[in-house]
């Protein structure tokens, strides 16, 4: 991992204004004109397991430039549910940044790590904002940003983080970085190799969680000769198998598939489209005791 500062942040922009994740060119926004730093006043958290949110969300910096990102909606919902003001909240594949973010608006402190520059980048760009809701108890977070990889979080202690909510690739069907291909992305791989790293993905998440902490990661299925493939499932079991706990498994309703609308609505196949995805809320156990009470929601 290397720290990425605000001070590199505004040497970068000096001579970029724009930046590529998968095929999409960003304008990096520099400056920002915010016109509200939260969700609609009717907006209401979410109180089952069914998530739908028909509008990705446009609070505060949040843009969904390209396909993978997910809704400022969930990191919100997952840092109100699983932590409290001053907590510490980790994404180790944080994108265009989105949880940071949130926890910016929400008081948490955060660590954001990508493997792709660009997107750190962005991410700084997003958080590039002040904020300053003349609360007495808010208090300026701390922010921090890393070039590096999810399964080697070097810089990060063990049983240090409280709460961490992140998106990761799926095998071999988004590419992160599809032309310029990135050294260590996980989004190109084979689904055999693809778990064995996110593995390894897990076991970090497991060393840097405080006990008794929440793990919480949206992952989707695919579906390949007309069969399902229930990916999501298969990275479910390797988060249980680390150790982890299983808490929730969340439905989120996927919207706005333009290109799965486009590549599959024309003919009359024999199968259903996908339109939901996982969130599963695992927790880490305070102790090996814990294996026994929660027997059915471990590794089997």
């Amino acid at each position: 991992m290397k720290e990425v500062t605000q001070e590199e942040y505004l040497e970068f922009i000096k001579e970029n204004d724009i930046i590529v994740i998968e095929d999409v060119q960003i304008k990096l926004r520099k400056t920002w004109n915010i016109k509200s730093f939260s969700p609609p006043e009717e907006y209401e958290l979410e109180k089952s397991t069914v998530w739908s949110f028909p509008e990705r969300g446009s609070w505060a910096t949040h843009v969904g430039d390209y396909r993978g990102n997910w809704s400022p909606y969930i990191p919100r919902n997952l840092i109100l549910k699983y932590s409290q003001k001053g907590d510490w909240i980790l994404d180790q594949m944080m994108g265009s940044g989105t949880t940071l973010v949130e926890a910016k608006l929400l008081g948490r402190n955060a660590i954001g790590v990508d493997i792709n520059l660009s997107a750190v980048m962005l991410a700084r760009d997003r958080l590039n904002f002040s904020y300053n809701p003349l609360l007495e108890e808010y208090k300026e977070p701390i922010i921090k940003t890393y070039f590096g990889d999810a399964r080697n979080l070097d810089k990060i202690e063990n049983d240090s983080i409280d709460l961490i909510a992140t998106h990761p690739p799926y095998a071999n069907i988004i590419s992160y970085s599809k032309k310029n291909r990135l050294e260590n992305d996980l989004s190109q791989l084979p689904l055999e190799e693809y778990l064995l790293e996110m593995r390894k993905v897990a076991e970090e998440a497991f060393r840097v969680l405080k006990p008794g902490k929440i793990c919480a990661i949206l992952i989707g299925d695919t579906r390949k000769h007309k069969h399902y493939i229930p990916l999501a499932f298969r990275v479910m079991e390797v988060f249980l198998d680390v150790g982890f706990i299983l808490k929730e498994d969340i439905i989120k309703v996927q919207w706005n598939m333009k290109t799965t609308r486009e590549k599959w609505s024309f003919r009359n196949y024999d199968f259903y489209l996908i339109s939901h995805e996982h969130i599963f809320v695992f927790r880490k156990p305070e102790d090996t005791k814990e294996y026994k009470k929660y027997k059915f929601s471990i590794k089997w």
